[in-house]
């Protein structure tokens, strides 16, 4: 198990990796999935722009793009994370910047998990599985 945590054209947020190590590892455990390589990469959203054309032909800002490369029950994968979108989002949707930064580090998990939020009734089943992962990571202490 490797989860990494690099930075693109900004600092490396305020994160506590052990902590958030420590959270993955049993989000997954919940969906009975076993925690491979990861790597988390936070970028400017020019960067996650560019990705967003490269790699998936997309024209548009977002504030994650998640790589699957699971292989059975082991999840893995690269996942971006624009910094300046979580900031967007948290004044947009009235919450502070770390709580919205978990938010999307686990939504990148969930994903790997089998979760998906793109056809109907789905976004719903996203959201929860985000705030029930958000109330585990409250009861991890380090």
């Amino acid at each position: 198990m490797a989860i990494t945590f690099q930075t693109e054209e900004v600092q490396m947020p305020p994160v506590s990796k052990k902590k958030i190590t420590a959270w993955i590892k049993t989000v997954a455990e919940s969906y009975q999935k076993k925690v491979g390589e990861i790597a988390y990469i936070f970028c400017s959203d020019e960067k996650i722009l560019e990705v967003n054309r490269t790699y998936l032909q997309h024209d548009y800002y977002t504030d994650i793009i998640t790589f699957d490369y699971t292989q059975g029950n082991k999840i893995g994968g690269d996942l971006f994370i624009s910094l300046d979108t979580v900031a967007i989002n948290a004044e947009l949707f009235q919450t502070n910047y770390e709580k919205e930064l978990h938010r999307v580090i686990i939504h990148g998990i969930l994903h790997l998990c089998g979760i998906n939020d793109k056809g109907p009734g789905e976004r719903e089943i996203m959201e929860a599985a985000e705030n029930k992962a958000l109330k585990v990571l409250d009861e991890i202490s380090f």
